[in-house]
């Protein structure tokens, strides 16, 4: 069948503007069955929106545009009525037609006023709705905000409501096409490429309700972090934990399971009490503990494949400030004397610099404390950025200088004691300056020790491997969301980057090998949104909850309109 949205009803025959199209070779009266009248206005239906690569629709709604010559297109033998979609009529048999043969009586208007047109015996290619308004924009190019990987999807969609989506999402249909959701793009993987559809949700980003009373605040899904912030400021409102970066989606953040620490508080999608989903067939689910509680737990921690989430719910706190302390240390006290850390600082995280003993203890606590702040251009950006990235690039060639960075740095920037007091969304979010290669597993919090060890001994025996400053050392309460890392259990993430000085890659598939092997020695789990090597079956093994989380995906998305090469490596 082949849909065509003629609007609510349609025109009658002796309307002004309207063209009787017969079905069979001779004209039939204007009051037979099988005449389907095509308004076209005062004036054709302008032909702005092309069939092609870059854009799809009609400037007027409810018109099917069909550019006219001197006289219309006659149909041709086989009862065919060719709609030409270039700018010129065209010979029936021309590339770019679209035959429309038109059975001996027309199919009934549908519920959604639309009227199909038997093709005769053969099977019903898939159905084009019309009209098709939200525009894509061709020869896109997109890349993650670290570099490291990109894609140029066929048509890249910024839509401004619910129905753009589902326009969107019919389109692919039509087309057999994959939809990607993508956010701030600050995922350091493929995870958001795609070479379909992609669609931004920076349109779809608006605060939808505060609840003081209940300290909630639903908002749609695309709005950032940092925009959230400021919006909660407003309502003495805060989120109780938040992740290092600030310019990311409120779907993006729990999509890939964003954390910072606090071993008594959980990843972000814990934060996390209700859910809108639209599935790939075009309905709107809602999710919480009380309403399709099974797919809430999977749609918490999302990886974008379950469908778009539309808005999101999360649960507040009273807004309060944080005072952040830092010190020296070494890995060996603080590794001997973990415990005692995490019960002295609900924020308690460490930066360990490789190469080396160098500890940085970072104490994150609520304080009523004025404001105040230890920062320096000087020391933050002429020798802890511009400095730093070019002796990075520097070792590039001399790879031997990585350790010597190590040391020289920490006893420039991090061998003293410093304090700042700020709200709490300033304290937990700073400024990530170098693009660089990341990966970040979660252990059992009981490994912690065994596994840092490890990482450094292997360091140590094998000079050729470098590592840049800092691994960094945080802890996560556990949840029962089925694709969390922390999935019930208390965790330690240990995160190693590479920077990528001046968009260089310095070598580190050896060094990524060896803590990937340290990590599944230790039942580690990577993170969603950080590289990594893990297939299906690896996956089977670490994350006890994904057959239940595959099984949802399968029946949410059965055609699997919303997986790409990231997800097919997890799936398959």
């Amino acid at each position: 069948m082949i849909l065509i949205h003629l609007g609510s009803a349609p025109a009658p025959l002796d309307s002004p503007g309207m063209i009787p199209i017969p079905m069979g070779s001779t004209p039939a009266p204007p009051d037979s069955p099988g005449m389907t009248p095509i308004p076209l206005g005062s004036t054709p239906a302008p032909w702005d929106h092309l069939l092609d690569s870059h854009r799809m629709g009609s400037s007027t709604p409810g018109m099917i545009p069909i550019p006219m010559g001197s006289a219309p297109t006659p149909p041709d033998s086989r009862g065919m009525i060719p709609i030409p979609m270039g700018s010129t009529p065209a010979p029936p048999d021309s590339p770019g037609m679209i035959p429309i043969p038109l059975g001996s009586t027309p199919a009934p208007p549908d519920s959604c006023g639309m009227i199909p047109i038997p093709l005769g015996s053969t099977p019903a290619p898939r159905a084009l709705s019309f009209p098709i308004q939200v525009l894509g924009q061709g020869g896109i190019r997109f890349r993650n905000w670290a570099g490291t990987y990109g894609s140029s999807p066929e048509l890249f969609f910024r839509p401004r409501s619910v129905q753009e989506i589902r326009e969107i999402l019919e389109l692919a249909r039509q087309r057999d096409k994959r939809v990607k959701v993508v956010g701030g793009g600050h995922s350091p993987s493929d995870i958001a490429c795609s070479e379909d559809f992609m669609i931004h949700m920076g349109k779809i980003n608006r605060v939808l309700q505060v609840d003081k009373e209940k300290l909630q605040v639903t908002v749609e899904a695309g709005i950032l972090l940092s925009e959230l912030n400021l919006e909660l400021d407003k309502h003495g409102m805060a989120l109780a934990n938040l992740g290092a970066v600030s310019e990311v989606t409120a779907a993006g953040v729990i999509g890939t399971g964003t954390h910072n620490t606090g071993i008594d508080h959980g990843i972000l999608p814990t934060q996390v009490v209700a859910l809108s989903l639209l599935l790939a067939s075009g309905e709107i689910l809602e999710c919480s503990d009380s309403v399709n509680p099974d797919i809430f737990q999977a749609a918490r921690l999302h990886l974008g494949c379950l469908g778009i989430v539309l808005s999101v719910t999360f649960q507040c706190v009273p807004q309060f400030r944080l005072r952040e302390v830092a010190f020296p240390s070494t890995l060996s006290q603080v590794l001997d004397q973990l415990e005692e850390h995490l019960r002295r600082s609900q924020y308690f995280r460490f930066l360990w610099f490789p190469h080396s003993e160098n500890v940085r203890i970072i104490y994150q606590d609520p304080t009523s404390k004025p404001p105040c702040s230890s920062s320096s251009w000087f020391w933050d950006y002429a020798v802890g950025y511009y400095l730093l990235e070019f002796l990075l690039w520097i070792s590039s060639f001399i790879p031997g200088l990585v350790a010597w960075i190590n040391r020289g740095f920490f006893w420039l920037l991090f061998n003293s004691r410093v304090e700042n007091v700020a709200q709490s969304h300033r304290i937990f979010s700073y400024e990530c300056r170098f693009r660089q290669h990341v990966q970040d597993w979660a252990i059992p919090i009981g490994k912690t020790k065994e596994a840092l060890l490890e990482l450094k001994a292997a360091l140590e025996r094998n000079p050729e491997l470098v590592a840049h400053f800092p691994v960094e050392i945080r802890f996560s309460r556990g949840d029962e969301i089925l694709l969390s890392p922390c999935f019930r259990r208390d965790s330690c993430y240990i995160n190693v980057i590479m920077y990528r000085p001046y968009g260089k890659d310095i070598p580190r598939l050896e060094y990524w090998r060896t803590y990937e092997r340290i990590m599944k020695k230790h039942g580690g789990r990577p993170h969603w949104a950080k590289a990594h090597s893990c297939t299906r079956k690896d996956l089977e093994k670490m994350y006890p909850a994904f057959p239940e989380f595959c099984a949802i995906r399968e029946k949410l998305d059965p055609t699997g309109i919303f997986l790409n090469a990231y997800l097919e490596r997890v799936f398959y």
